[in-house]
């Protein structure tokens, strides 16, 4: 049966996608009848349901399609707690209950690892949050034109849901931006439009120490705060009289066409420019830009993970490759004779070295370099080291990065990934220099997304 415009079907959710939506396949006739078919996303769905879409445009091969009922529901089906779910980009598997979803992180190492012809049994089950809400520290929200506060709508990065709540940030952060969205509204400000470069609002960063309760509050603008001096004034006056746990509170000029928040110009409206957070008992300073892990509970897991693995011993030299702003080096310094960090970024290098400083931590030293070039540089100046940890972005490390490390001969390397796709491919690399894959402990940052950390231990054999 020829599938027409516009048409209702059925359709069966074979697998999710690197998204986490369901992907769908059915058969159609084209105009001369023969079969032809026709690949489906269908968002919000898992594997295994039955779900009736409507198939707009079904003459090409692949569509994207919202689900109009779920025919038959998969047994982990559980109702999404937030009210934007349907729309908001956010989060993906509010759906799916939370047992279930680390099960799906857990395969996905295990897939990954074993394309690169490594055992999945290597990897454990993924450590999940006993309370897996409220857990983000840092969100960045955006105005859209009309001025409304929201996140991106779910694959629409030109569309701003305005939120009324939002389940995975800490409730005084969600309090204080929505007191800012208020601001907009009662001065009536316009906000960013993306197309027509035009407007005055584009983002609005929300940063909490779940250790110290201090907030920072981030407006980035397109002009100066000069230029609206009565609505800036106002929204210092409101913060300051009903959020006292709001140490910074800065406006940030970004005339940039890149949607990032970015900042040419830093105006502090009120109290300083950085907060103050803690992990693991060291203390550090978060800037706008700052890089921090931002699930507290789940990373200080990460480093403790870290540590047990590459065992650090007083003896021993270390460096920390993509180190930021020393998350794992300080708490790893305590527990070497010397440590080497290395980072591309010279603003996280300047914070690494401030809070080696503030914690009183003196066997350390902080090259703003990129890795390869860091490498060589440390080993002309303490040799090669026993333990090697690395904590790259997204893309990972890469071959080159990676065959430099094997030639380095640390004893122990540990992996700190946030995709293990990558990850598997860095650490193929490793195989020719005779290191062996001894354990991967998956880690959930990100409840109810498709994110999954993980941590990784591999010894020269």
């Amino acid at each position: 049966m020829t599938i027409s415009k516009g048409e209702m079907m059925v359709a069966e959710i074979s697998h999710l996608d690197e998204k986490g939506s369901g992907r769908a396949e059915v058969w159609r006739k084209n105009e001369l009848g023969n079969p032809k078919k026709l690949k489906l996303t269908i968002p919000m769905t898992l594997p295994g349901e039955k779900v009736r879409v409507t198939v707009d445009q079904p003459e090409r091969k692949r569509r994207k399609a919202m689900p109009d009922v779920i025919v038959e529901a998969h047994e982990d089906r559980t109702a999404p707690l937030c009210p934007h779910f349907d729309k908001c980009g956010g989060c993906v598997w509010q759906h799916w209950s939370y047992s279930a979803q680390l099960n799906e992180k857990t395969k996905h190492v295990q897939h990954a690892i074993h394309a690169q012809g490594f055992d999945p049994k290597l990897v454990k089950e993924t450590m999940g949050m006993g309370e897996p809400w409220r857990y983000r520290n840092k969100m960045e929200f955006t105005f859209s034109p009309e001025g409304a506060l929201g996140l991106h709508e779910q694959g629409n990065f030109r569309k701003i849901i305005s939120l009324e709540t939002c389940l995975i940030a800490g409730e005084e952060m969600v309090e204080a931006a929505m007191e800012v969205a208020e601001w907009v509204k009662v001065h009536q400000l316009k906000g960013y439009n993306k197309d027509l470069h035009e407007g005055l609002l584009r983002h609005l960063m929300v940063r909490q120490s779940f250790a110290t309760g201090e907030i920072m509050l981030a407006v980035f603008a397109t002009e100066s705060p000069q230029d609206h001096q009565e609505a800036v004034r106002d929204l210092a006056e409101r913060i300051e009289q009903k959020f006292p746990q709001v140490k910074s509170l800065l406006w940030l000029e970004n005339t940039n066409w890149a949607d990032r928040t970015q900042a040419e110009k830093s105006h502090i409206l009120a109290g300083r420019d950085y907060i103050h957070d803690e992990m693991d008992g060291y203390k550090f300073r978060l800037w706008f830009d700052t890089f921090f892990q931002t699930n507290p509970t789940q990373a200080q897991k990460l480093v403790d993970l870290a540590i047990g693995m590459g065992k650090p011993q007083k003896t021993e030299r270390m460096i920390d490759l993509f180190c930021g702003v020393g998350t794992f080096s300080l708490p790893f310094a305590s527990k070497v004779g010397k440590l080497a960090g290395i980072e591309i970024v010279e603003t996280s290098i300047e914070s690494a070295k401030r809070n080696a400083e503030d914690n009183g931590i003196s066997n350390t030293e902080f090259l703003a370099k990129d890795a390869r070039k860091g490498i060589d540089q440390v080993l002309e100046s303490f040799g090669h080291p026993e333990l090697l940890l690395l904590d790259p972005p997204r893309s990972g490390a890469g071959g080159k990065v990676m065959r430099r490390i094997g030639r380095s001969k640390p004893e122990r390397i540990v992996y700190v990934s946030c995709n293990p796709d990558t990850f598997a491919t860095d650490i193929k690399e490793l195989e020719p220099f005779g290191y062996q894959l001894k354990m991967v402990q998956p880690v959930d940052l990100f409840p109810h997304t498709v994110h999954v950390e993980c941590v990784a231990l591999l010894e020269l054999q």
